[in-house]
């Protein structure tokens, strides 16, 4: 337990000599491992190379070179969550979101609310559970038993209240098919004598759940790495050929050379032949054009309603033969797992063995008219906190495609957003579906499909198989596009129930 013990504590400074943003405390942290060591303690290291493992370390923005801006984000971040985590390292590439979505996150976790701290951190726990995320049950594990939760609850979901234990149902469909929450799921919950839940302690939970279901979608998406303190973060074996650990494996990942390495007879990676990198800028290049095409088309003609709809049909359709090349069924893990009930649910498309689910028109429940308010009313400023964040994801711009300046991309992140939606079954009347064919390619489709639906399928070579020519920071954004997407979404069904309920 001694040894246990240390190793934690030595884990805790080398994180402090690499992730604080205060360069006395770094130092501190540097000073106090060199001096372990000195006393032959063998010190821990990081067991992998920067924040994500898709994206190159050097190409991330390094603690201690950032520029004001970014050192007052990374001040705040540590002052609230105590770390500087790696999905802050990563959405510093976007400071502006970053702001918004640690200002949500922390008053979602800390600030006065309906729900007690330790219920908070319980039900991240549960939702990222779902998705076999255990880089976000790792951290909430440690942020429950910091605020007071009972270690008992984290033997399995068994042992916690039946308040929460009633909530795995919709957490399931949350996670999974949203488009099959009733009205009748939220009167269970609501109506379920001692162990009941109220109407803003249930807005609260909603909030939560959809907030940890696609932030495991951007963990996976960006491929985090664990952090250096947590469990498969760092490592005292001395560095290997063969580093890396069996989680790399199963996210597509296998080593830290994976870049430089390359099967026998074929090309490595990082020298690319000259065709597929003409075929990369070509394929910008085509993207510009028709989107230029596009604009053109609006312009001169606009596609009547009925054919509107059948393009939404067409598309709804379409997206259910999307499908991951390497998809197979991978079972969670007993860790990960004890936090959730029914692991054999998951992902379906809404249309299959016969299944039909009607359309859900935004002009008929969206999220400004009606989502918004709901929250705001029983949740005070949350819906405007997310009504903040989901307008900078979706809005944000730097007007640049790969090497090209002064882009209009709004055409392309409505496609995005709005092929996401439509996945869910959810349709906008003044949108044109027959532009998402267009202007995303297979391959892109395959990425957004798995990192929205199943996202712990998400491997290397799906990133690294779409928009082969963007900067990594492009490909964070699209993450963010996907996240608040998806977040929406998943409230956006949840809510209409609530709302059902209420009248």
């Amino acid at each position: 337990a001694a040894r246990d013990g240390l190793s934690e504590v030595l884990a805790r400074l080398l994180m402090l000599s690499k992730r604080c943003p205060f360069p006395d405390v770094r130092e501190k942290s540097e000073a106090i491992l060199g001096r372990v060591q000195e006393l032959g303690i063998r010190i821990p290291r990081p067991l992998g190379h920067g924040p994500s493992r898709f994206i190159p370390e050097k190409e991330t923005i390094q603690v201690g070179k950032e520029d004001a801006m970014m050192h007052a984000l990374f001040a705040d971040s540590f002052a609230t969550l105590g770390r500087l985590d790696n999905v802050t390292l990563v959405m510093v590439f976007h400071p502006q979101y970053l702001e918004s979505f640690l200002k949500t996150q922390h008053y979602l976790l800390q600030m006065d609310g309906p729900l007690p701290l330790h219920y908070r951190h319980y039900i991240g726990i549960m939702a990222a559970a779902r998705h076999q995320c255990s880089y976000l049950v790792n951290l909430h594990v440690n942020d429950f038993l910091h605020v007071g939760g009972d270690p008992k609850w984290l033997n399995g979901l068994e042992n916690a209240p039946q308040k929460l234990q009633n909530l795995g149902e919709l957490n399931k469909m949350l996670a999974h098919r949203p488009w099959l929450i009733t009205k009748e799921h939220i009167e269970q919950l609501l109506k379920t004598e001692e162990n009941s839940w109220s109407l803003a302690e249930l807005i609260h939970a909603v909030v939560l759940l959809t907030h940890y279901h696609s932030l495991a979608s951007f963990t996976f998406g960006c491929g985090i790495s664990p952090e250096i303190d947590c469990e498969g973060g760092h490592t005292f074996r001395p560095p290997s050929v063969s580093n890396y650990c069996i989680c790399d494996i199963t996210n597509g990942y296998h080593g830290v050379d994976e870049t430089h390495a390359s099967p026998a007879g074929s090309v490595p990676v990082s020298i690319c032949s000259q065709q597929t990198s003409t075929e990369s800028v070509c394929e910008v290049e085509a993207l510009m054009e028709k989107m230029k095409q596009l604009q053109e088309c609006r312009d001169e003609e606009e596609a009547s309603q009925e054919e509107m709809a059948t393009r939404f049909e067409r598309e709804k359709r379409e997206s259910m033969f999307v499908c991951s090349s390497e998809d197979e069924e991978s079972a969670p893990t007993r860790d990960v797992s004890r936090h959730f009930e029914d692991t054999s649910y998951g992902y379906k498309d809404f249309s299959r063995h016969g299944m039909h689910v009607p359309t859900f028109r935004v002009q008929d429940y969206s999220w400004e008219d009606h989502g918004y308010s709901l929250v705001n009313r029983l949740y005070p400023d949350v819906g405007q906190l997310l009504d903040e964040k989901f307008h900078i994801a979706y809005n944000l711009t730097y007007n640049t495609m790969a090497m090209h300046k002064d882009v209009d991309t709004s055409m392309l992140r409505r496609a995005i957003w709005n092929y996401i939606h439509c996945m869910f079954g959810i349709r906008y009347d003044d949108y044109d579906y027959g532009e998402i064919n267009q202007l995303l390619d297979r391959s892109f489709k395959v990425y957004i499909k798995t990192v929205v639906c199943t996202p712990e399928k998400t491997t290397k070579r799906m990133y690294d198989s779409f928009w082969r020519q963007f900067e990594h920071s492009e490909k964070v954004h699209v993450n963010l596009l996907l996240v608040e997407a998806r977040m929406q979404a998943e409230l956006l069904y949840a809510l209409r129930a609530i709302t059902r309920y209420m009248t």
